[in-house]
């Protein structure tokens, strides 16, 4: 797979992952700790750890429906607005102590080369919203949890979680809702960056998918060019 810059003047847009790619590692067990508390979530957590362990091996819609059932039990019945705010601090904290700068740096990359960027994640946007403000990114793509009449979380998702399939679904719709698809034959280029299995599906559609794993080629994504590698080829090809 070809890792160049395209030479003509096409629109390029570039989608990053949150979670083990633009930070380290994972985001939703400690923004539950900040809104629900520890002892809340590590008792709703243990309550349900045979079907987080099966969930973790099997992934797919076994995961997708195991997360919502944690949150379920967590968030229900918590008012958006104060959720709201505690995860906009909750994502300024994280950005300090958990972004990575070799990734940052490549999103840099992109803005600096005029290109659009997005974030998408299967965090929650709850947070995801905030970080996207943070790094400065024009859209954020992110799971949405529903809100009852009385401005409270039920603690399920509003569509499906942004994993696998959706996060390209959603990329593509996101940049339909910019005015950047066009025609068939005047499509965007697209730069997608991942660091798991959850990525699968958006990196194969990408014209060019980037591993961000850490694990590198013994990672789920060993298929594809791992971010070293592309920003070596990037500074290569600079005149």
């Amino acid at each position: 797979m070809s890792t160049s810059v395209p030479s003509r003047s096409e629109v390029v847009v570039a989608a990053f992952d949150l979670d083990g790619t633009l930070t380290h590692g994972g985001s939703v067990f400690s923004w539950l700790r900040a809104v629900a508390g520890s002892r809340s979530t590590f008792e709703a957590t243990a309550r349900m750890a045979p079907q987080l362990g099966l969930a973790a091996i099997r992934g797919g819609s076994t995961a997708d429906v195991t997360k919502e059932s944690l949150f379920a039990n967590i968030l229900r019945g918590r008012s958006l607005d104060e959720v709201t705010a505690t995860s906009r601090a909750f994502a300024e904290e994280h950005v300090v102590k958990e972004l990575r700068t070799e990734v940052k740096a490549r999103l840099d990359w992109h803005v600096a080369m005029g290109h659009h960027t997005v974030i998408v994640s299967a965090s929650p946007e709850l947070y995801v919203e905030r970080v996207g403000e943070l790094l400065g990114v024009e859209g954020v793509v992110a799971t949405k949890m529903a809100v009852d009449q009385q401005g409270r979380l039920t603690g399920r998702y509003e569509g499906k979680n942004c994993r696998g399939s959706e996060k390209f679904s959603r990329v593509t719709s996101w940049m339909r809702s910019e005015g950047l698809l066009g025609t068939s034959s005047q499509a965007p280029i697209l730069w997608a960056y991942g660091n798991s299995r959850g990525d699968l599906r958006l990196l194969r559609a990408a014209d060019f998918g980037v591993s961000c794993a850490k694990l590198g080629r013994a990672s789920k994504l060993s298929g594809f060019p791992t971010l070293a590698e592309v920003v070596a080829r990037s500074a290569a090809e600079q005149p």
